[in-house]
């Protein structure tokens, strides 16, 4: 199809010339130049070419006495690119000083020169060298002020002073013209800071902006959220601030496991496991079950119970038979608890487990079983080898396979579990 445009256009342009020679022939025109005594006499056409042939002179002269310059300035442009791939480069692998030495070599070139000292910054930031970063980001923000105000803040995070990273970002972030990085180094210094209102306060930009994804966010916000909950002074200041968060952040799991145990803290249980067990009514959370068994021994039997109807829908949780054989430790249900904590081990091993099964063989008076488990939990989180637990003192062995569980779709069609 190309090749056809391409012949239409010559044959175009072949009758266009056509046409145009024959209608300058009739009359080529007359041009007459006198300068000084001198003339010169021609037609148009003429006279036209030969102000093309002159241009084309002068330009190709002009050309050449250009050219050992322009090579310097292509070779110092191609040297000032090269430097900034590989300072990036050595960036990314960790090479902190020669990224740094590489990048400030690039930006001698005064299109990378803004890019070029905020990597220089962030490289020598990285390798402990705070003064000099803190230097170079007072020259790149000559070049890119907002960019250098968010690495400045972020390296001031980072060599420990939080506060003097928030005020140098509140008054932009007052404003609203904080970018996306600048809302998260100020949800970040404010969090090491204290100031957990003005975390929270970053969080919608942040959000909004969608620059951390759904999990980078969600991160982030169960981190603030956690913080500001558990910083509550008293029951007052905490139901307060519970019911000013909006909805879609009372239901962050993080949250509500940081409102009940604060809540527990200050005697206010059943208000926690109200929410507590609100949140998993609408949605499975190995963090809440575990929150859920530690809310103290008010009401254990019936949430013993409670918890013990949700085996049927999760028979294959680690963390629900861990809080089934903790609340069975507090009743002094030892078999119950026994079986539970073992099943809970068999499917996913962990310290608490172990401690917990430790707490069961303690009450059961047997020292020397209880010191086995209590150093199978340091061990485990140390990242040591366990040691098994001697198969006589089990009598029958349980089944600690994981039991499947017929999974159906929306539409009420069988699938396989994931």
């Amino acid at each position: 199809m190309k090749l056809w445009r391409w012949i239409l256009l010559l044959v175009i342009l072949a009758a266009l010339a056509a046409f145009g020679w024959h209608w300058v022939a009739e009359d080529p025109g007359y041009v007459l130049v006198q300068l000084r005594g001198w003339q010169a006499e021609t037609t148009v056409v003429s006279a036209i070419v030969i102000l093309l042939v002159a241009w084309a002179v002068l330009g190709a002269v002009w050309f050449a006495i250009r050219w050992p310059f322009g090579a310097l300035t292509r070779r110092h442009r191609r040297l000032s690119r090269q430097k900034m791939g590989e300072g990036l480069i050595a960036l990314m692998e960790g090479r902190h000083g020669e990224a740094e030495r590489d990048l400030h070599r690039a930006s001698r070139l005064d299109t990378l020169r803004g890019p070029a000292l905020l990597a220089a910054a962030e490289a020598a930031s990285r390798r402990g060298e705070n003064t000099r970063a803190l230097a170079t980001l007072d020259e790149a923000g000559q070049v890119a002020p907002r960019a250098a105000r968010v690495l400045r803040a972020r390296v001031l995070r980072r060599e420990g002073k939080p506060t003097d990273a928030v005020n140098l970002l509140a008054s932009d972030g007052d404003n609203g013209n904080l970018t996306p990085g600048g809302w998260r180094e100020l949800a970040l210094a404010a969090l090491a800071a204290g100031d957990t209102r003005r975390a929270r306060l970053a969080l919608e930009p942040l959000q909004k902006s969608g620059a951390l994804g759904a999990r980078g966010y969600a991160a982030l916000e169960a981190q603030v959220l956690s913080a500001s909950l558990r910083g509550a002074p008293d029951a007052a200041a905490l139901n307060a601030l519970w019911s000013q968060l909006p909805k879609a952040q009372r239901r962050v799991p993080a949250a509500v496991d940081a409102y009940a145990r604060q809540a527990a803290a200050f005697g206010m249980v059943l208000p926690a496991m109200d929410e507590v067990e609100s949140a998993l009514r609408r949605e499975w959370s190995p963090l809440l079950i575990e929150t859920y068994g530690s809310l103290g021994a008010e009401d254990i039997e019936a949430r013993l119970r409670r918890a013990e109807s949700w085996l049927d829908g999760h028979p294959n949780d680690a963390a629900l038979l861990l809080t089934l054989g903790r609340m069975c430790v507090r009743l002094g249900l030892w078999g119950k608890a026994t079986q539970y904590l073992e099943r809970s081990l068999a499917l996913t091993p962990s310290s608490a487990a172990w401690e917990a099964l430790g707490d069961v063989h303690a009450g059961q008076s047997d020292a020397a079983l209880a010191q086995r488990c209590y150093r199978n939990a340091l061990a485990l989180a140390r990242g040591e080898a366990t040691e098994a637990v001697p198969q006589s003192t089990r009598g029958m062995r349980l089944d600690t396979r994981p039991i499947a569980v017929e999974e159906r779709s929306e539409h009420g069609v069988p699938r396989l579990p994931e």
